[in-house]
């Protein structure tokens, strides 16, 4: 299995992290993308991920599996270790629903904020911007932070009393938010708290 992606970026951040808690990161073959130079919207990589995002895998029949969610899904079932995803109904359930909170609320809402109302990556690959739109996305992000402190009042992970895809979306969105300089409110403590607990974890160390 080959996976394209940009180390330190948020969403390839989500793969480096399911595959190390599964103990798999040297059973796969990094591939770097030069996404400062544009390699994820050219034709060539298009017609692979027509996504033309980080990042995407290639298994070994050639076919490629885009969006972190899908990806996390077939690491989840190919590769032995804890589970990440629920294995009854309502944990998976569960999982999903938060996961997809994380994920737009925080992942997409800071990208948001970061492409439209900052520098972002620079004029070339910032062909487009709406400021407007950016600074509602940081309203979200920091919503969405009050909201997850609060499931964090009760719950030990954010899908219930196990770690899950949804705590590594949850973490690598507020690396992003650390980076686009969206920080955690200090009275969200149970947030602050928990990626504290986060960050102990080797998957989640670099």
């Amino acid at each position: 299995m080959k996976v394209f992606d940009i180390e330190g970026f948020p969403n390839p951040a989500r793969v480096r992290i399911a595959l190390a808690e599964k103990g798999a990161t040297d059973q796969v073959e990094f591939m770097p993308v030069d996404v400062m130079a544009g390699e994820h919207r050219t034709d060539a990589y298009k017609q692979r991920n027509p996504d033309a995002t980080v990042p995407y895998i290639e298994l070994n029949d050639g076919s490629c599996i885009s969006q972190c969610t899908a990806i996390t899904e077939y690491i989840n079932g190919t590769f032995e270790g804890p589970d990440l995803i629920g294995t009854t109904p309502i944990e998976r359930a569960k999982v999903h629903m938060m996961n997809l909170r994380a994920e737009a609320g925080l992942v997409d809402a800071v990208g948001a904020y970061f492409h439209h109302a900052t520098p972002g990556l620079g004029p070339d690959l910032e062909t487009y911007q709406n400021t407007d739109w950016g600074t509602k996305k940081k309203e979200v992000a920091l919503d969405t932070m009050r909201y997850l402190d609060g499931v964090l009042t009760t719950d030990q992970y954010l899908a219930g009393d196990k770690f899950s895809m949804a705590d590594i979306t949850a973490f690598a969105g507020l690396a992003f938010a650390d980076f686009a300089k969206v920080d955690i409110p200090e009275d969200l403590t149970h947030l602050i708290a928990w990626r504290q607990k986060m960050a102990t974890r080797p998957s989640c160390a670099n």
